[in-house]
């Protein structure tokens, strides 16, 4: 599951075609790995975006499992998310 969430992670910068230069993308991530933000929050802000309930059930699912999450480990995904928006890949964007 750690795998999932890290490709996941790993691929939203492709998708959105921007290295920290996309809001959406920053702020999806960030409601990610805050603690303070429910399932049902997170599922709230991402609602224009989930089209199905199996989408739904998978956001539901990817969100839980950062809140099962240490804020050790929460610390060290932001680090690594910071790492890929400042890598010489994103910098053109």
């Amino acid at each position: 599951m750690k795998l999932v969430m890290v490709l996941m992670l790993a691929a939203l910068p492709l998708y959105c075609y921007a290295g920290s230069g996309c809001q959406l993308l920053e702020d999806v991530v960030e409601h990610t790995i805050d603690p303070e933000v429910s399932v049902d929050e997170y599922t709230e802000y991402l609602d224009p975006y989930i089209h199905s309930d199996e989408t739904k059930e998978a956001v539901e699912e990817f969100k839980q499992c950062f809140l099962s999450q240490s804020n050790e480990t929460l610390a060290n995904v932001r680090v690594m998310v910071h790492a890929i928006y400042d890598s010489v890949y994103c910098a053109p964007f």
